[in-house]
């Protein structure tokens, strides 16, 4: 499997991998990344200094995606975006290095990080556990991600 930025080719299976997982853990509803207009177009979204999207690639096809993103509001907070992986994907230590390449990209640019997800997202909220996010009691801004349950955060 191999890392790389996101390429303009991208969009529509990165969308399709994220719009599975949605429907997966039951979060194909407003207030989720279901409902963001920019979902197929993240090779344009991730483009300005501060953000970037990464993909993990297995014999051509997209496996696994993340983000970093600016949180409006906070010039030294980013944001992990649409981190998403297929479930075949899962368990094979790929999300750790997305996660890796992500922060180490974060570094350069910011003091924190922040991640919105669901709580039944069980085996992600133990994966951010273990990468040293904090849990947070609420969210650090009001966002288009009004239906996520549990907020972390991270000193990089």
């Amino acid at each position: 499997m191999i890392i790389r930025e996101i390429e303009e080719k991208d969009n529509k299976p990165v969308e399709q991998l994220i719009r599975t997982c949605l429907i997966e853990f039951g979060a194909n509803k407003p207030g989720t990344a279901w409902a963001d207009p920019d979902l197929g177009n993240f090779y344009h979204v991730y483009r300005p200094e501060g953000s970037k999207y990464w993909v993990a690639e297995n014999e051509g096809r997209i496996a696994a995606g993340c983000g970093i993103g600016p949180v409006p509001g906070f010039p030294h907070i980013c944001e992990l975006q649409k981190m998403y992986a297929y479930q075949e994907a899962r368990g094979t230590g790929i999300a750790a290095e997305l996660l890796r390449v992500a922060l180490d990209f974060a570094k350069e640019h910011y003091e924190q990080c922040y991640l919105e997800t669901f709580h039944n997202m069980t085996a992600a909220n133990k994966f951010y556990l273990k990468h040293g996010f904090v849990p947070m009691d609420k969210p650090l801004s009001a966002t288009e991600h009004f239906a996520c349950d549990a907020w972390y955060i991270k000193m990089l």
